[in-house]
């Protein structure tokens, strides 16, 4: 099939694919379900419950990106390349699911006939073949050359128009200068560009006006963090992540005279936050950490002692504040429901290494971790020493002492959608920097771009950028809904993390032997990509013990 003779993509039959690949894994889920008891024996068919989490976030996907061009192409704007994206993410997802019945059909145990009737049927089965055919791709690919992969797609909100114009000039002005000297030099972040951004009111973008935010919600916040990361991951798009975790927690759970007290100045990016969860020994096990906080007196003042370790604490030495999670009941058996939530007040360092001791004899030590990427902001192992917090920095108070488990978990759901943006914002970055690359570039006689296979991987990528970025408004807007789900930014953090990382790698590759030199962002691009599968729940615990429990609890 000539690139000529593509047949233009109907959306209504991306969302017959789209319907039929649904039926399956809803069912799939049914049967995963009953054959866990509800998810309470997940533990025992770990290996398919994995499946189940990435084919239900595959579809949810499938379906946000058929959506949007739906939407798109009713708005009377050209949706004709969205809607072959649509086409080629759901071809690629519905070949992928019935590769996977083929070696292991027992497994999920599907009902007689179901799939013969919806993915595996001739309908769909020739539907596959024509969306997901190399020539549609390799269609994509060339627009993303044309477009330089650049990112102007219509949005109904016409606020979040506003805001991704205005923070992508941003972004251009005033990080694009530092990012690859910070990257290369290992450097923090400087307050200038801290200043810059809080005068922008990046750190308050969807706290309450009554608090001192923006109020503009999570897909504002979104695509500020977006656009931010496209820029630079560690020097912008992440700086506001840790106010975000701490802003939900507080709204979710604080007193009045907290909200008050805090908000404001995080929302006004006068205190940097630093997020102290993760432990040496216990990392993605939350409800098992160690670190204790015991009932003191000290300078006439009632309040807590912290003794104990922290590990990849993002920030820690800048930061003014850390938002930490100790166990408060010394019994270990009280798991998740022994642990409370903390301010904790500290100096800002501007070193990879810093002490802190208080006038009580208390003593906060903390050294940053060497990494490859995800530089900017250094991660922090910390040591308490009998460190006083004050009474009153007990998030909630009374009332959530054992419950800052729960706390900390809202503030992740945040947190995690947040990961979604900024994955998807790397990942453009990567697709614009090969598109231009592609173009650039001349081998045997020819550009880049005019090789068949660098216009297929080029179309991939922008497919499944498209993808990351649509679920990620999903979630946003999901949230904006209801501020307690946790499935849906889960289920995009999933799925922009590993775009991210696959689209970055692709994007070094077709740079060549240039893509492994600092001196080009891509390289940067690639090792900062690594790191999101790991950070706010690393990948199988994420798929395991927050997206396939929530669904097959039902």
């Amino acid at each position: 099939m000539s690139d000529r003779e593509v047949p233009q993509v109907c959306i209504e039959d991306v969302d017959a694919l789209v319907r039929d690949l649904d039926e399956v894994v809803g069912e799939t889920i049914a049967a995963a379900s009953r054959r866990t008891d509800g998810g309470k024996d997940i533990d025992a068919c770990q290996v398919h419950a994995e499946r189940v989490a990435y084919a239900a976030t595959e579809v949810l996907a499938a379906k946000a990106l058929a959506q949007y061009a739906r939407e798109t192409a009713a708005a009377g704007v050209d949706a004709g390349i969205l809607s072959d994206q649509a086409a080629v993410f759901a071809g690629e997802i519905a070949a992928k699911l019935l590769g996977q019945l083929a070696l292991a059909g027992d497994e999920f145990a599907l009902p007689s006939g179901l799939v013969e009737r919806t993915i595996g049927s001739a309908a769909s089965r020739s539907r596959i073949q024509l969306f997901a055919h190399e020539a549609r791709v390799r269609a994509i690919g060339r627009h993303a050359a044309d477009s330089r992969g650049v990112n102007n797609a219509w949005l109904p909100e016409e606020d979040a128009v506003m805001v991704r114009d205005s923070v992508r000039a941003f972004a251009t002005r005033e990080v694009a200068p530092l990012a690859q000297h910070i990257h290369t030099k290992d450097e923090l972040v400087p307050d200038s560009l801290i200043s810059a951004m809080a005068g922008m009111g990046y750190f308050g973008m969807s706290a309450p006006e009554q608090y001192g935010g923006l109020g503009m919600g999570n897909l504002a916040m979104i695509v500020t963090t977006e656009e931010l990361s496209r820029v630079s991951l560690a020097a912008a798009g992440s700086l506001i992540t840790r106010p975000e975790i701490l802003t939900k927690a507080l709204l979710k759970g604080g007193t009045e005279e907290q909200k008050r007290k805090w908000l404001g100045p995080v929302a006004a990016g006068e205190l940097m936050v630093g997020i102290a969860v993760t432990e040496p020994d216990t990392g993605s096990d939350v409800a098992s950490v160690a670190c204790r906080a015991e009932r003191a007196e000290v300078g006439g003042r009632p309040g807590w002692l912290i003794n104990g370790a922290k590990a990849w604490c993002t920030f820690a030495g800048r930061a003014n504040v850390l938002a930490l999670l100790a166990r408060t009941d010394p019994d270990p058996k009280s798991g998740a429901r022994g642990l409370s939530l903390f301010i904790v007040e500290k100096s800002a360092f501007y070193g990879h290494e810093f002490e802190m001791r208080q006038s009580g004899g208390g003593v906060l030590h903390g050294k940053a971790d060497a990494t490859p990427g995800y530089r900017g902001m250094h991660s922090y192992t910390l040591s308490f020493d009998n460190y006083f917090v004050d009474g009153d920095n007990l998030i909630g108070g009374e009332k959530e002492l054992n419950r800052g488990f729960y706390l900390q978990m809202n503030g992740f759901a945040a947190g995690r959608l947040q990961t979604g943006g900024r994955a998807a914002g790397l990942a453009q970055a990567a697709l614009e920097a090969a598109a231009c690359y592609a173009v650039d570039r001349r081998q045997f006689g020819s550009p880049l771009i005019g090789f068949q296979l660098t216009q297929f991987k080029l179309g991939r990528m922008a497919t499944c950028v498209q993808a990351a970025r649509q679920i990620s408004y999903l979630g946003a807007r999901a949230m904006d809904v209801d501020e307690t789900i946790s499935l849906e930014p889960a289920m995009a953090k999933l799925l922009a993390c590993d775009v991210a990382v696959s689209v970055t790698q692709e994007g070094q590759l077709i740079h060549g032997g240039w893509g492994y030199a600092e001196e080009y962002p891509i390289s940067r691009y690639v090792v900062d990509a690594t790191v999101l599968p790991i950070f706010e729940g690393v990948k199988p615990i994420l798929e395991l013990k927050v997206i396939a429990r929530q669904l097959l609890a039902g």
